[in-house]
């Protein structure tokens, strides 16, 4: 398996109200983006050129929204500024 282009390890990942781990991964590897438990179990993946994201104003650093697949997940990064966000960004040119 190649190794990833992106990850952050220790993300709080969330849908809608609902807390799917506290310390789950999002990596990005060959041009796609999965999110996954903390266990290793994918959640949910998407080609980053389907991936949407952004970041609520009333959301503090390191926090962000991506849709992958139609779903909405709420994105918490364990340290602000650690390129979560920009990377996501800067994969949409």
């Amino acid at each position: 398996m190649p190794e990833p282009e992106f990850s952050v390890l220790g993300v709080r990942i969330e849908r809608w109200t609902r807390s799917l781990t506290r310390a789950g991964q999002v990596i990005v590897r060959d041009g796609t983006l999965s999110l996954l438990r903390s266990d290793g179990a994918l959640i949910d993946s998407a080609p980053l050129d389907a991936v949407t994201t952004g970041r609520p104003w009333f959301a503090g650093d390191g926090r962000l929204v991506a849709r992958l697949n139609g779903t909405r997940y709420s994105l918490t990064a364990p340290e602000p500024g650690d390129g979560l966000l920009e990377t996501l960004r800067g994969a949409h040119g």
